[in-house]
């Protein structure tokens, strides 16, 4: 019986590498549950592979959600409910804040929706009241890509709707959270995960220094549409 990966990409210069990797190794494979994602996504923004893995056949549902949050959280809910997802990755771009260099590839060991706030009413940031709110990467998932990539780093992530580019803000985050990097849509998507306990892991790539120069660093390699971490996502699931 085939397994079923949920894969969450928010950006269209993001997605295009993984959708031009899929028909390069000619592993496009429709069913039915890309029939039903139709009806809340358009086409451009789906993808559905099937992935010949070691163990058993891996069906990957790739949806490019758009930016942010809401989005991220939307399509995770999507494809656990709808398509009843083993588990779910995430792959893109982000900013880095400590120990990282721009063009690292890094896992994620946590995940923190960095821009929640209630300290007026004497909260931490990024506490919830009554709630986990530091996610953790499944732990298998964690292990079997460092086994893949033994050189590989792994790392805190935040998240925000925001682009982080500001040296301050950075700095807090580095002081609060002990992050190592900064995206839109991870802690959101774990938020999820952690909620119908569906495993879950990011790798994502070092595009700028999420400082006063990051967003001119983005851009620049956000328009090159790289396709390493769809080559390194698919070449990890190949040996599952």
């Amino acid at each position: 019986m085939e397994k079923i990966i949920g894969l969450i990409i928010a950006d269209d210069m993001e997605f295009l590498p993984f959708i031009n990797l899929i028909k390069e190794i000619k592993a496009e494979n429709k069913s039915e549950i890309y029939n039903n994602l139709k009806k809340y996504w358009k086409e451009d923004n789906l993808c559905e592979c099937l992935i010949k893995a070691k163990s058993t056949d891996i069906r990957i549902i790739a949806i490019c959600c758009g930016i942010g949050k809401v989005n991220a959280a939307m399509a995770t809910c999507a494809v656990i409910m709808n398509c009843h997802a083993d588990a779910i990755f995430n792959i893109g771009l982000s900013g880095g804040i400590h120990n990282v260099s721009r063009s690292d590839i890094i896992l994620g060991k946590t995940y923190i929706e960095a821009d929640f706030d209630l300290s007026p009413l004497g909260k931490k940031i990024g506490e919830k009241p009554g709630q986990e709110y530091i996610y953790k990467a499944d732990g298998i998932l964690m292990d079997k890509f460092k086994e893949i990539y033994p050189n590989i780093k792994s790392g805190n992530f935040g998240c925000g709707d925001f682009f982080l580019s500001d040296e301050k803000r950075k700095n807090l985050y580095k002081e609060r959270f002990n992050l190592n990097a900064f995206d839109m849509e991870t802690g959101a998507i774990a938020a999820v995960c952690y909620k119908y306990d569906v495993p879950f892991i990011s790798m994502r790539k070092i595009s700028d220094d999420a400082s006063d120069g990051s967003a001119s660093q983005y851009v620049g390699m956000n328009e090159l549409a790289q396709q390493d971490l769809s080559s390194l996502l698919i070449n990890a699931v190949k040996t599952f």
